[in-house]
């Protein structure tokens, strides 16, 4: 099991102050400020609204998901879009393996900025902002 938290560097309290990780014991938490107060919340608990977010639009919007990676993998075939497909699935796999810190730092230079209330209540998700295409052409 993947100790260290998803989403690290990408959590911020209401108002917009990053939280820090802290371990207690071989557990991560992400440490949300409260005023003078630093509280302390399992990081696995907010990972798991976040990943819950993500799978949702993620299935929500598949077809445009799938589309776009295989756009950026530079590929057009059948294998591509099954294993594509199969990775939206089961993203919550992540949980379990982790995600590269590429990944991370690449989802936060995009824009990605996840904000919790004081108990770890994932308050809103800040995600960049995507032009849909114009059908006007």
């Amino acid at each position: 099991m993947n100790t260290k938290p998803l989403f690290e560097a990408l959590v911020y309290n209401e108002n917009e102050q990053p939280a820090e990780v802290a371990y207690i014991g071989p557990e991560a938490h992400y440490v949300i400020l409260d005023g003078d107060f630093r509280r302390h919340v399992e990081a696995q608990s907010i990972d798991r609204q976040i990943m819950a977010w993500f799978q949702e639009q993620m299935m929500a919007n598949q077809g445009l998901v799938t589309e776009g990676v295989m756009q950026m993998l530079g590929k057009d075939d059948l294998f591509t879009k099954a294993m594509i497909d199969s990775s939206i699935k089961n993203v919550d796999q992540l949980m379990e393996q982790g995600m590269p810190d590429d990944a991370r730092i690449w989802l936060g230079m995009m824009g990605l900025k996840i904000i919790v209330d004081v108990h770890g209540q994932v308050v809103r998700i800040d995600t960049p902002a995507q032009e849909m295409p114009d059908d006007s052409d």
